[in-house]
C-alpha cells in the first residue's frame, strides 16, 4: 500500500545522527531525530524538541571544553580530588549531565555554516533553515495535503523515520577526551516505516484542532518525521507517543513457561502516536514566508 509513498517520501526525509557523552562515563551514546525539507532552499521541520538538542549542543560542548581547561592546571595538584568536586559543583556536573553533544546532518546540504531556526512558541514544532551550502543533497521536496479537512478518522497513513540508531562511524578519544566522528564504521542506519490508523484528533482551546492521533506509536528517532498517505502527500509530522492504561492488569498469574510454572505480572498499556496536522504546520510555514508546495 505504501511501497511508492515511502520510496518518494524517502528523497527528502533525512536523519540527523547524534553522540553524547554523560559525566558518569567514557561511553559514547548514539541517537538520531528526523527532518524533512519542504522546498529546494535548504528549508526543513522538524520538532521543536529536536531543534532545541541542536540549539543547545554548541553550549554544551563550549561549557565542557571551558570545564576541562580548568581541570587541567589541577591534575597534578595533591588536593586535585577535593578541587575537582569544587569545579563539578561550579559547573553543576553530575554523573548523569551531558558534556558532549555532536550532531551530524546526513545526505541534507553538502556544508552548513549555521542555522536560522524558527520555534513555534505552544507546539512542538520547528521549522529549520540551513545556511552556507553550495549543493542540496535531498532529491525533492515534501507536497502537503491540499485540503487538510480530508484527514479523517479510519484513514490509514504512515509514518517514516530512522528510530534506531545503528551508525559506528564514532569513538571516544581517551587522549583528548572527546567523543569525535570517524571515518570508519558503518555511517548510515536504515530508515524505518510504520502505519496506522487515524484514531482521534489533538485539540484545545488555545490552537483548535492541531494534531491527529495514530493507532500506533511513533518510535524513538522518528520524531520530526513525515505523516503521509498511500500517495505519499504529506498529512502531518509526527512529535509524541502517548500512553493510554487498559485496565487490562494481572498480578501474579500463574503460567507456563520453559515447563514450570511461574508467577508473572503484567500492566498493559496502548501506545498511540501523535502528529502535527498539516493545516497547522502550513500556517507556521506561511508565518515565517516559507514556500511549500501541496498536493
Amino acid at each position: 500500500m505504501f511501497i511508492s509513498a515511502i520510496e518518494n517520501v524517502a528523497r527528502f526525509t533525512r536523519p540527523i545522527h547524534s553522540i553524547m557523552r554523560t559525566y558518569g562515563g567514557k561511553q559514547v551514546i548514539p541517537g538520531a531525530a528526523t527532518i524533512f525539507f519542504v522546498n529546494n532552499e535548504g528549508v526543513a521541520i522538524t520538532c521543536k524538541h529536536v531543534a532545541e538538542m541542536i540549539l543547545n549542543s554548541d553550549h554544551i560542548n563550549q561549557q565542557f571544553a571551558r570545564f576541562r581547561e580548568e581541570r587541567q592546571p589541577l591534575l597534578n595538584n595533591p588536593k586535585f580530588k577535593q578541587l575537582l568536586k569544587g569545579l563539578e559543583l561550579k559547573y553543576k556536573y553530575q554523573p548523569e549531565t551531558i558534556i558532549q553533544l555532536k550532531n551530524n546532518f546526513i545526505d541534507s546540504v553538502d556544508r552548513i555554516s549555521g542555522f536560522d531556526v524558527h520555534l513555534h512558541p505552544t507546539l512542538d514544532l520547528a521549522i529549520i533553515r540551513f545556511k552556507g551550502f553550495g549543493k542540496i543533497l535531498y532529491e525533492d521536496c515534501a507536497k502537503f495535503k491540499k485540503n487538510g479537512d480530508d484527514i479523517k478518522q479510519g484513514k490509514f497513513l504512515c509514518r517514516l523515520g530512522f528510530p534506531f540508531p545503528e551508525f559506528s562511524n564514532f569513538n571516544y578519544n581517551q587522549q583528548q577526551d572527546d567523543i569525535e566522528w570517524t571515518n570508519t564504521g558503518v555511517n548510515v542506519s536504515p530508515r524505518f516505516p510504520i502505519e496506522g490508523m487515524v484514531t482521534r484528533f489533538l485539540a484545545d482551546q488555545q490552537h483548535g484542532m492541531y494534531g491527529i492521533e495514530m493507532s500506533t506509536p511513533g518510535l524513538r528517532g522518528q520524531s520530526g518525521g513525515p505523516l503521509f498517505d498511500e500517495n505519499g502527500v504529506i498529512c502531518g509530522m509526527q512529535f509524541s507517543t502517548k500512553h493510554l492504561h487498559l485496565g487490562f492488569d494481572m498480578e501474579d498469574k500463574e503460567v507456563m513457561i520453559n515447563n514450570s510454572v511461574r508467577k508473572i505480572s503484567d500492566y498493559s498499556f496502548i501506545h498511540l502516536g501523535q502528529c502535527i496536522h498539516a493545516n497547522t504546520i502550513k500556517a507556521f510555514l506561511e508565518q515565517h514566508g516559507v514556500r511549500y508546495e501541496e498536493a
